[in-house]
């Protein structure tokens, strides 16, 4: 494809980081949503997310046999239900030190610090970004976020970074 190819020569200088990636974590608001909640007198309604980003946990597994995490400091019904239409069977809801749970994931996935990739937007995701083999952050992050990234895609939350994180990993590690 000619996307992988671009890709690919864009970001040759993270190949190394990315054949180790095992497992991508992704948070939840401000990566998979475009950061808007619809609220009602009864609370929280809606949360939009990208079918594109969808499809990209959906290539990561098929292409690499990689494994998306959800991790989120918010508790909504909307990511639980988000993940079990994706199929993501690890998600982790109301964090508040993503940190504090990178062992869990490490131990129930028997892999180490440099074989996760994260994708953050905001200082909730910053300690964890520094920790994990490979960060990226979305167009719109805060500033702070990005300059600590790896890889700022230039798609926005919710709308395609995800994804376009995913394609980057799926260019060199893909088998076919």
């Amino acid at each position: 494809m000619v996307i992988d190819k671009e890709l690919k020569a864009r970001n040759a200088h993270l190949k190394d980081k990315i054949e180790k990636i095992k497992v991508i974590i992704t948070d939840n608001d401000g990566v998979l949503t475009d950061t808007g909640v619809y609220y009602s007198e009864k609370g929280e309604e809606l949360k939009r997310f990208s079918i594109r980003d969808g499809m990209g946990v959906e290539r990561l597994r098929k292409h690499c046999n990689i494994e998306t995490i959800i991790m989120t400091g918010e508790n909504s019904s909307s990511v639980k239900s988000r993940a079990e239409k994706l199929k993501i069977e690890e998600y982790y809801l109301g964090i508040k030190n993503k940190v504090d749970v990178l062992e869990e994931v490490k131990f129930k996935n028997l892999i180490t610090e440099e074989n996760i990739a994260f994708i953050g937007d905001d200082v909730n995701d910053l300690d964890i970004m520094k920790l994990v083999g490979l960060s990226a952050a979305p167009a719109d992050a805060m500033s702070y976020a990005k300059e600590v990234a790896d890889f700022v895609c230039q798609a926005k939350s919710g709308n395609g970074a995800f994804r376009e994180f995913a394609e980057l990993i799926i260019a060199f590690k893909s088998k076919n």
